[in-house]
């Protein structure tokens, strides 16, 4: 796990020339098929070579919570270690590791009803009139919850107003220990600017290469819309955006620079949150020989 641009992939890839792993992706914008360029999706000729589970198996009308993921995963990790390979979880989404780890609070299902006047609240008071009232009942959530994220604002006020207790409360959960022993891996650039100045050249790099052109494809599909899950994931709600006429081509790729390096700040909290975590420095390129000295002298079974 680790921030953006940290090196993830490659570093699995890595560990997969060595390991009998297999890798499961734990990233929330990798699931969508038809959205390559801007997720960073490993090449097709890699993902032959080293499948990745859980890497394009929906439409990106389509939504996958962090609860499918967690049934999928466990599901997947059940049957690599029946044949008697190691799951090698990798990804930069840590809503999806702490569902894992930690298992989900017993969430109500969605009421239309409720769900249809929130919508009509929305179109007529704005974001900020609910993510105000947000912040009255459940000032946690709403400090968590962007005030520019209309699904998951929505999701908090209507889960309070079906059961009177805020989310904050309800995800109250005690930690469930995995039935597995865990490796946490952590990769990031210990130096911000190293970080900064990948996620700038990464992003630049994939407009080169047809970023614009991959949102366009969505856009004439005729079934997305700027409030799918899958439009609203960094850079490509920026994309999105610029498209429709809201700015231009350098607006865009600043807004999106920006938002990638805020992902990656609030990754990298995350990650430090973890008492259990072993960090390694990807700043001077990829610790290949530090993690698997690692792994050989923490996991000399994996070798045997």
């Amino acid at each position: 796990m680790g921030p953006t641009a940290a090196g993830k992939t490659d570093l699995a890839l890595e560990i997969a020339k060595l390991y009998p792993v297999e890798i499961i992706s734990v990233d929330s914008a990798l699931v969508y098929r038809e959205m390559d360029i801007g997720t960073a999706k490993p090449e097709p000729s890699v993902l032959e070579l080293f499948p990745h589970h859980l890497v394009n198996i929906i439409e990106p009308t389509e939504s996958y919570s962090a609860g499918s993921f967690r049934d999928d995963a466990l599901a997947l990790m059940a049957d690599i270690t029946k044949r008697g390979k190691v799951p090698l979880l990798v990804g930069g989404t840590m809503l999806y590791f702490k569902a894992l780890q930690y298992g989900l609070a017993d969430l109500p299902a969605a009421d239309p009803k409720i769900r249809h006047k929130l919508e009509t609240e929305l179109a007529q008071y704005g974001l900020e009139y609910l993510h105000a009232r947000l912040a009255e009942i459940d000032p946690v959530s709403a400090a968590r919850i962007h005030i520019n994220d209309p699904q998951r604002i929505q999701r908090a006020l209507e889960v309070f107003k079906i059961t009177g207790k805020s989310l904050t409360d309800l995800s109250q959960t005690t930690p469930t220990p995995l039935s597995y022993r865990v490796a946490k891996i952590i990769l990031s650039p210990f130096k911000r600017s190293v970080l900064h100045q990948r996620i700038e050249t990464r992003y630049k790099l994939m407009v080169d290469n047809g970023f614009i052109e991959e949102v366009e494809a969505l856009v004439k599909r005729g079934d997305c819309h700027a409030d799918l899950p899958s439009i609203r994931a960094v850079g490509y709600r920026q994309a999105w955006a610029y498209l429709s006429g809201e700015y231009d081509r350098d607006t865009l790729i600043d807004k999106a620079i920006i938002a990638t390096r805020q992902m990656a700040k609030r990754q990298i909290t995350w990650c430090r949150s973890q008492d259990d975590g072993i960090w390694f420095d990807s700043s001077e390129g990829l610790p290949i020989d530090e993690v698997t000295l690692f792994l050989a002298e923490q996991y000399p079974e994996l070798l045997s």
